[in-house]
């Protein structure tokens, strides 16, 4: 914001000082450049002089909006000048501006045409109106180098513009992508917790209306349950929406090392193996093995009501194998009305996000949901004792 605050000031004055420029130069210029007894003197300026004097500049004023009408109107305004015999001072600057700015406006051909018609007028000029004081080539030469500078600049410029708008709409569209993907992750954590937490939630309810009167010490345990799911739940949703804040209080991200936790809430029928040596895996690896397991046993939950459930994490040499297993339903489930969901489909996809594959699957009398998840390699033996 700082460097661009002077270019804001400088350009409205910018006319006002080519014009300055231009007319102090040429009446400073004239001085040396009229002589009565000479016969290749130039012209005092009078007021058509001063007039065509100040057109190049005035044409600045509309340099953004019309570049092209703008940079014909200098360059003809400058060449009846110059024909006129008027002295010569810095009339070439408000013209060179102009072909300047709608090079870098992107009016590249108009450009270099109007710069190729002011060099063809100007060899014209000085060969056949001031033909009679010879100019070797170097002079020619000289003003076809300085065209080319002026236009080489621009083409610069303009290039480096284009570079920095292609860059900044790169970076935009970049921005979105990720936002949509923070979006789309959002949506897939918050699917997950809720998922799990209402499943739990849902059968520990109906568990408790049906044991109240007959066994209420049974209900008591069912609504310490849901109070402790409902309890999690909330904290693990502050977790996720926390991102939308740069303030929020920010919880561990589920992993690896909440998959005990979460273990102990979905009750005594769910056991823990491990198989290989644990060891710390990338956050992706873990969040996605993490959600995993959690949707396989909302699974459990909702459609095998009484199953005994196992969750197997088989650390190999560059491979995570998450696997549970139940041992299928033993009661109604409460939620057999309902279709079968995006549970599976959506651990699929957050498997092969990362480059991997699930099976998921009947197991004779029960179920099976198999991930197997690449992980960085492990230097050295990879022993593979069952641990509990």
């Amino acid at each position: 914001m700082r460097a661009k605050c002077p270019r804001r000031l400088f350009e409205p004055l910018l006319p006002l000082v080519v014009a300055a420029f231009q007319l102090m130069g040429s009446v400073g210029a004239q001085k040396v450049q009229i002589h009565p007894s000479d016969p290749y003197t130039r012209v005092p300026l009078e007021f058509p002089g001063f007039a065509l004097l100040a057109v190049a500049p005035m044409m600045l004023i509309i340099r953004h909006a019309r570049p092209v009408l703008a940079m014909w109107g200098g360059i003809l305004a400058t060449s009846v000048y110059i024909h006129a015999g008027y002295s010569y001072g810095p009339v070439f600057l408000g013209p060179v501006i102009l072909i300047f700015n709608a090079v870098v406006r992107g009016h590249r051909r108009a450009a270099w045409i109007a710069s190729a018609f002011l060099f063809a007028w100007v060899m014209s000029y000085l060969i056949w109106v001031v033909g009679k004081r010879p100019l070797d080539w170097t002079h020619h030469a000289g003003v076809a180098a300085g065209i080319l500078v002026v236009l080489t600049a621009a083409e610069v410029v303009r290039t480096r513009r284009e570079q920095r708008a292609e860059r900044g709409r790169t970076e935009e569209e970049e921005s979105r992508r990720q936002a949509s993907e923070e979006r789309l992750t959002m949506a897939q954590e918050l699917h997950d917790v809720l998922g799990h937490s209402i499943s739990l939630i849902h059968v520990q309810a109906s568990t408790a209306l049906h044991l109240m009167d007959e066994h209420p010490e049974q209900a008591r345990t069912a609504l310490t349950t849901i109070k402790q799911a409902s309890k999690d739940v909330l904290t693990e949703m502050r977790s996720v929406l926390g991102v939308l804040r740069e303030d929020a209080p920010r919880s561990p991200t589920a992993g690896l090392a909440q998959l005990d936790e979460l273990i102990a809430r979905s009750g005594p029928a769910v056991v823990k193996k491990t198989v290989g040596r644990a060891r710390p895996l990338p956050p992706g690896v873990e969040r996605a093995a993490y959600r995993i397991v959690q949707e396989a046993l909302t699974n459990v939950t909702k459609h095998a009501p009484g199953a005994r459930a196992t969750v197997t994490l088989m650390y190999g040499a560059d491979v995570l194998t998450i696997r549970v297993d139940d041992t299928g339903a033993t009661a109604p489930s409460v939620f057999g009305g309902e279709g079968g969901g995006d549970g599976v489909p959506g651990m699929r996809e957050r498997a092969a996000a990362l480059g991997g594959s699930l099976y998921a699957g009947p197991l004779h009398p029960g179920f099976r949901v198999e991930a197997r998840l690449p992980v960085p390699p492990v230097k050295g033996p990879d022993p593979s004792e069952d641990t509990e």
